[in-house]
């Protein structure tokens, strides 16, 4: 293989490496912004996108997309102090 073969496969390897690939979303629809209780909107801090708030039951805490330059994740709604917003849990029942 000669020089210029080379720099072509780094050439082509280097332009699909910009490619951007689609976001998989964990959210699924029952988690929508409309199901957001006024309560937790009031709390929530004011830098965060409450368009994209999801409910994860695994936690049972509020949780935001942020887009970064990079890449695009979920965190954690929080409040203005910096605590994390979850719905309140059942306590268990008495024996």
């Amino acid at each position: 293989m000669n020089l210029s073969s080379k720099l072509l496969i780094v050439a082509v390897m280097s332009l699909g490496a910009c490619a951007e690939m689609p976001m998989q979303s964990t959210a699924d629809a029952s988690g929508s912004v409309s199901n957001v209780p006024d309560s937790v909107r009031e709390i929530a801090a004011p830098f965060q996108d409450l368009s994209t708030v999801v409910f994860l039951e695994e936690d049972n805490c509020y949780w935001y997309e942020h887009r970064g330059p990079v890449e695009t994740t979920l965190l954690p709604l929080r409040t203005v102090r910096g605590n994390t917003i979850c719905a309140e849990t059942a306590p268990p029942p008495a024996a």
